[in-house]
């Protein structure tokens, strides 16, 4: 697929936290997230980094594994406390999410989110009767994941 079927959003937040509670909240995968219920099960133990792969799946595994063709992902950028990358693999798309953090003059966190999505099947004419709809819902998704992040922080300070 080439470039002109890749749908992008982008969106900030800011919160009074510092950078590193919010690193902690948002790139550090916990086995299940509450705020999201899903779990991720992680190729290794150990730091994640570039290259780490992990498989998420709706819901609380509770120590069982995720069912076969459960969404499969990878991390592909990896800057500690600056910058997460993420590519999910799912069967007719390809989900991308980018997370950036930077500091605000008033000892806050900016929270800067990109999420993409292409379509790995289907013909041309379909893709371009549902680009506006892809369009919508994509923006709509950076929406939740910024709303959601005073959550994620509250969490793991709880888990802190």
């Amino acid at each position: 697929m080439g470039a002109d079927v890749r749908t992008t959003a982008t969106g900030a937040r800011e919160v009074p936290q510092r950078r590193a509670e919010v690193w902690r909240a948002l790139a550090v995968l916990e086995p299940y997230c509450a705020v999201c219920d899903v779990s991720y099960v992680l190729d290794r133990d150990g730091s994640p980094g570039v290259g780490t792969t992990f498989v998420c799946a709706p819901g609380e595994l509770a120590g069982t594994a995720p069912r076969a063709g459960a969404p499969r992902g990878e991390i592909v950028t990896w800057e500690p406390r600056s910058r997460v990358g993420t590519r999910l693999e799912l069967t007719p798309e390809t989900w991308t999410t980018e997370i950036e953090l930077t500091d605000t003059a008033d000892g806050g966190t900016r929270v800067s989110i990109t999420i993409g999505h292409e379509p790995t099947g289907g013909s041309r004419v379909v893709r371009r009767l549902t680009r506006n709809a892809v369009r919508r819902l994509v923006q709509r998704t950076v929406d939740a994941e910024l709303a959601k992040v005073p959550d994620h922080v509250a969490q793991a300070a709880g888990r802190g």
